[in-house]
């Protein structure tokens, strides 16, 4: 969470992110259908009041777990991936150094799991894209503190935009890459993802 925040709003983000997790919980328990706000209150041990007071919906909640995780990190992943990178590094270089701190295996396995529950109930797909939002614009930011006006803004962001795009079919299945972690049966077939990820920016770098 943010340091610089007093105590107050350290406790609100708390109970936010106590909320989110809650609902992402029984999102995956019981799917969207199976559960209502009330029982997100009694899970967490907050009011419905107090929810109302962070969320609209069930669906805000669960992308404000993806969302609060991202915003507790970039700023140490920003800070991580400049440090010690070469004057000579290139925006890929960066980005490629960014990717690897964002999409930890834990991260990669739950955000495919947010994917499957918005596959299955629509409502959630305008928050998924919310998601990929907030990776996307800590992506460009980092960049852009990087380059410092080196490369065109338009580059910038259709390396960004072309990047996290590759990691939509590895998440809801179109593309059968083997996430960290998981056991890869001899007949799967799947690409272990360090080996995709080195494949997509080889792409990058010298051209399809």
């Amino acid at each position: 969470m943010n340091s610089k925040l007093n105590l107050r709003d350290k406790k609100k983000e708390a109970t936010a992110y106590a909320l989110a997790v809650a609902t992402f919980e029984l999102a995956l328990e019981r799917g969207m259908d199976g559960f209502i706000v009330d029982d997100v209150v009694q899970k967490a041990g907050y009011s419905r009041r107090t929810f109302a007071n962070y969320f609209s919906c069930k669906e805000e909640a669960v992308a404000a777990y993806f969302i609060g995780n991202i915003a507790a990190k970039e700023k140490e992943e920003a800070n991580n991936t400049l440090a010690g990178q070469p004057p000579d590094a290139t925006p890929l270089d960066v980005l490629y150094n960014l990717l690897k701190l964002q999409f930890t295996s834990e991260f990669l396995h739950k955000l495919r799991q947010f994917v499957s529950l918005s596959n299955q109930y629509p409502s959630l797909e305008p928050y998924i894209l919310n998601v990929f939002r907030h990776l996307q614009i800590t992506a460009q930011e980092t960049l852009e503190q990087f380059t410092r006006g080196r490369y065109a803004d338009g580059y910038i962001h259709l390396l960004v935009g072309a990047v996290y795009g590759a990691f939509v079919p590895i998440l809801d299945g179109r593309l059968n890459v083997m996430l960290p972690g998981e056991q890869q049966s001899e007949d799967s077939g799947a690409m272990p993802f360090d080996q995709y990820l080195n494949s997509m920016f080889a792409y990058l770098r010298n051209g399809f």
